[in-house]
């Protein structure tokens, strides 16, 4: 274990007289920004002089709300909600994912943003934090419905991003394709081609190798780290995964490769487990077809609730934000939890994980692999000059394990867990750029 002490919060966000909150938001339902706002409480006596900055890191820079209107396949006018959020752009342009969901909330791409100005402070790289949603089940959508939202969606945002001012990337129920509408609709409207004004576009129109895997390759290489300095082997590791999809499917992927176990896997479809580990690639080829986990024949369906208690070394929650709670955190047998997803563990639940003895690899170094070979892939537009697959996986490994070296040295040093550790690395780049720059005007 990294901490021999607890870094426990001593009140809850909502309880706590020092943050001076926002109008828009319910003091009572704070959603995951509250759960944010918790993590800075906990780094705030670790910053020294630079704590005097700290409330930067409570206030989101700029938040957009824009009207989504689109013309329907059936004639009909549709309004949809959307976001754009650039939480911190000290260190760099705003760079961050964009989601459509139907449960998008302000609140949620608020703290979006602010995990990825800490994860794009945790590898170093020059990016502030920003996230976009629209609040929106894509799959009640047709593709040209679809279509038209992501372009309208661009064009009300456009006025605040761009190359050097924000990047958006895939998030949640978006992907290439979707990146690739939103750089022709940018481009159309300045009148250039502008390749650089997202990552996570297809190959063929300024995308990079690798970027698809990117961020569940960037999981399993934080997992080997961190298991190697707790001595766990990952040949014959027993792993659990929540949500098989781009994130949670490539790090199965990849787990399994390297000899290990992928006994239990959970979607929004159902969870599935097979002790002897299940057939990842059939998987991910049934996955592909069906949507989801349900009705693979190598497994055994079990309730979703009993998939937090499988018996396994690794447990990866790669679905959605607050997933391990107070309520399932206590059935969690594994050695480590490595997040995949953004946001998936409560601060409770931190804390029951601690005292249970559980490594927990907090997503803003755990799944920044995506964010890593999204600046390959910027530095790669404005050169005009590609690299390798081998290459950017080579460069992603590299800074992976630097940056993990450098969160783990932090850990030790000050007692504390990963997450705060990495919170500590990231805040301080953050604010000695702030405390540099000084106030203007």
């Amino acid at each position: 274990m990294v901490s021999k002490k607890s870094d426990k919060t001593p009140a809850s966000p909502t309880a706590a007289p020092q943050h001076a909150l926002h109008s828009y938001l319910d003091p009572q339902h704070l959603g995951p920004w509250g759960i944010y706002l918790q993590q800075i409480d906990r780094v705030t006596p670790y910053l020294g002089s630079l704590a005097r900055w700290v409330e930067t890191l409570k206030r989101p820079k700029r938040a957009l709300i824009v009207d989504v209107p689109i013309e329907l396949d059936n004639g009909t006018i549709a309004h949809f909600e959307g976001y754009r959020v650039q939480h911190n752009t000290s260190r760099g342009p705003g760079k961050g994912g964009v989601r459509f969901h139907q449960d998008v909330t302000l609140s949620e791409v608020m703290a979006l943003s602010a995990w990825m100005s800490i994860k794009n402070a945790a590898v170093n790289v020059p990016y502030g934090g920003a996230k976009g949603g629209i609040r929106v089940d894509p799959r009640l959508l047709s593709a040209k419905e679809l279509e038209r939202l992501t372009r309208r969606y661009t064009s009300e945002i456009g006025i605040i991003i761009g190359p050097t001012k924000d990047i958006p990337a895939p998030d949640v129920n978006t992907n290439e394709k979707v990146m690739a509408w939103m750089m022709d609709t940018y481009s159309m409207n300045v009148g250039e081609t502008a390749t650089g004004v997202v990552t996570g576009k297809p190959v063929d129109v300024g995308g990079s190798l690798g970027r698809r895997e990117a961020t569940g390759r960037g999981v399993f290489t934080i997992a080997c780290e961190a298991a190697h300095h707790i001595g766990l082997s990952i040949e014959g590791a027993r792993v659990a995964v929540q949500g098989f999809g781009n994130v949670g499917g490539t790090a199965g992927k990849l787990f399994a490769e390297a000899g290990a176990l992928v006994v239990a896997v959970q979607d929004h479809t159902g969870a599935i487990a097979n002790d002897k580990g299940l057939n990842v690639p059939k998987l991910q080829e049934h996955v592909a077809k069906t949507g989801g986990v349900a009705g693979f024949k190598g497994g055994e369906a079990i309730k979703p609730a009993d998939f937090w208690a499988a018996k396994c070394d690794i447990m990866i929650p790669a679905a959605l934000e607050g997933q391990v709670t107070k309520d399932n955190a206590g059935k969690i047998k594994a050695k480590m939890l490595i997040e995949g997803a953004n946001g998936p563990t409560t601060p409770e639940a931190d804390d029951i994980l601690h005292d249970k003895g559980v490594l927990v690899v907090p997503d803003v170094i755990a799944n920044a692999g995506g964010v890593t070979v999204s600046y390959f892939e910027w530095v790669q537009d404005f050169s005009s000059f590609f690299w390798s697959e081998a290459e950017i996986n080579a460069r992603l490994a590299k800074i992976m394990k630097e940056a993990f070296a450098a969160i783990w040295h932090t850990a030790q040093q000050h007692q504390v867990s990963l997450r705060t550790a990495t919170f500590i690395v990231a805040c301080t780049r953050i604010l000695h750029a702030r405390d540099l720059r000084g106030l203007y005007p």
